[in-house]
């Protein structure tokens, strides 16, 4: 066959056609076809199917934290439990509106009882801070070094918790062993009595 005849083919006469012509017709038929549908239809299922691969990998790290979560849920369970138990009795050591007035004498008393000599006890307004309210008491004392640490002592043993707070040690003389120190105690209120 010669390429001048190539010109000559007819279109409806296909079935006529020499045998590598119509193996190259349908070879160039069917390329066409597949190009076409990969370009209209499975390059942007390819997109998609990235995009869900991707999902498809945050979704399961998502669903191993969830996983861990789930294992670990009757731990999770008891643990709450036992860290309400703690919080009921931690809150029991909070002062309630009536006994603040009684954990102001207890912290004067262990000063005294201490050998303290108060220059200013003052008690604070309350601050309220998220479901509690924080009591500071300002205090200026004077005595020696061990005074004062077994005062300290005395109020971090009193049943109700009491922090300090802004510590400052002066000397009262250079010949003296006296100190003045000034000191914020503070002890904190829960607000839910009821």
């Amino acid at each position: 066959m010669e390429l001048s005849s190539l010109s000559e083919l007819d279109i409806n006469e296909s079935g006529e056609w020499p045998l590598i012509i119509k193996v190259i017709a349908i070879s160039l038929l069917c390329v066409l076809v597949w190009g076409g549908g990969y370009y209209y239809i499975i390059k942007d299922k390819e997109i998609a199917l990235e995009a869900a691969e991707r999902k498809e990998i945050t979704l399961k790290q998502t669903l191993e934290v969830k996983y861990a979560k789930a294992v670990n849920l009757e731990a999770y369970k008891e643990q709450m439990k036992e860290m309400k138990i703690v919080f009921a009795s931690m809150l029991q050591q909070l002062p309630r509106k009536s006994e603040v007035a009684d954990l102001l004498i207890d912290i004067s008393r262990a000063g005294l009882v201490n050998g303290l000599e108060f220059q200013l006890f003052k008690p604070g307004a309350e601050n309220p801070i998220d479901f509690y309210a924080e009591l500071p008491i300002q205090m200026k004392v004077v005595g020696d070094f061990h005074q004062f640490g077994e005062f300290v002592s005395a109020v971090a043993a009193l049943p109700r918790i009491v922090t300090m707070h802004n510590l400052t040690l002066v000397p009262l003389g250079e010949d003296s062993e006296l100190m003045s120190m000034d000191i914020t105690a503070k002890t904190y209120r829960y607000f839910d009595e009821q």
